[in-house]
């Protein structure tokens, strides 16, 4: 049996640009900005906190997690404080209107980020994929990979993103699938066309 994929573009997590609001064959081809450097933690470094920095960078958080990455034009203002641009959670082929979830800030901000979260607040949302209320989150969140992450580097990463400049960033609220939405976003995926 012979299968016709459509694939979006090839990156880390196949992420492809739409234009918002556009018809089902109105994609437009995006490259992700993927070459940010962890920001540096605005308290001494300790070894912790050095390996929670590489593994950010490694995992690249930052594409998804800073404004402007996900179309390419990344914004060092906001290094790992969300994304303005949302990824659609819809198959592009079959909803005009996606659901859309936008990355939010990892900085401590207390206000629009994880400041009122604990490290182990964190260390739960990288390995099961849930927030502080129980909450699951999206698949966007690629916590089922991360759910293999050693105690070490889990915790290593909370460490990290709790040192960091806090950046008051406010990302748009989810949009639900059929919703209209003016808002930028990406679709990321791979369909397999019938």
């Amino acid at each position: 049996m012979k299968l016709n994929w459509v694939i979006l573009s090839t990156t880390l997590f196949s992420l492809a640009g739409c234009t918002h609001q556009a018809s089902q064959s109105m994609f437009i081809e995006r490259h992700p900005d993927t070459a940010q450097t962890a920001p540096t933690p605005i308290t001494q470094a300790t070894e912790l906190s050095i390996q929670g920095a590489y593994l950010v960078t490694l995992l690249g958080c930052g594409t998804c997690h800073t404004d402007g990455a996900l179309t390419g034009n990344a914004n060092s203002k906001f290094l790992l404080a969300g994304s303005n641009t949302g990824i659609a959670t819809s198959n592009p082929l079959k909803s005009a209107k996606p659901g859309i979830v936008f990355p939010p800030n990892l900085t401590p901000d207390p206000t629009t980020g994880l400041g009122n979260w604990s490290e182990t607040d964190i260390v739960l949302m990288l390995r099961a994929g849930e927030d502080r209320h129980g909450i699951r989150q999206s698949a966007v969140m690629p916590w089922a990979a991360y759910a293999q992450l050693s105690d070490q580097d889990a915790r290593a990463i909370a460490h990290y993103l709790k040192r960091l400049a806090p950046v008051q960033h406010q990302v748009p609220t989810r949009v639900r699938e059929g919703q209209a939405s003016d808002k930028p976003h990406v679709y990321f995926g791979v369909y397999q066309k019938p």
